[in-house]
């Protein structure tokens, strides 16, 4: 058995009912793992004289902290999701354009987005999504074309 091996074994099981104590049961497996994970990268500087047990109680301690942190920035679930009330107080209604946009296929979306929202010129489109500046003027064509039929043009804007 290796020098490692025989401090888990020793100590392992002390860890163990430290975590449980600090982080509770949920999350106890997780800390002593990711203890010895981290007390097996640091073993080989570890002083011979040092004292493993409150090195280990130590390394446990700090990642008992990391698993807290990083509990209270987990959602929470809940039975029921609250409504979040409108701006102005009316109802919201689903965005027509958007609602369009997601159905057009990725290239034709991408298209779309790049020239006519972020003004970007086909040859810059094409090395972005892939295929030639024509391939991409033609999915942006095709891309207007199917929103024109879904949702219609605002006076001729779309």
């Amino acid at each position: 058995m290796t020098p490692f091996e025989r401090i888990v074994t020793e100590h392992g099981p002390v860890v163990l009912r430290v975590c449980r104590a600090v982080v509770g049961p949920d999350d106890a497996e997780d800390a002593w793992s990711e203890t010895f994970l981290a007390a097996l990268r640091a073993y080989p500087r570890l002083a011979p004289e040092a004292n493993v047990q409150a090195w280990l109680v130590t390394i446990a301690h700090r990642k008992a902290i990391d698993i807290t942190r990083a509990r209270a920035r987990r959602p929470v679930s809940v039975e029921h999701v609250p409504e979040r009330p409108a701006v102005d107080g009316l109802p919201r209604e689903p965005d027509p354009v958007w609602a369009a946009l997601r159905d057009l296929p990725d290239k034709q979306r991408q298209a779309v987005a790049y020239h006519h929202v972020a003004g970007l010129p086909y040859r810059e489109i094409a090395e972005l999504v892939g295929g030639s500046a024509d391939a991409a003027r033609r999915a942006a064509a095709d891309g207007i074309a199917r929103l024109r039929a879904t949702i219609g043009s605002e006076e001729g804007k779309l």
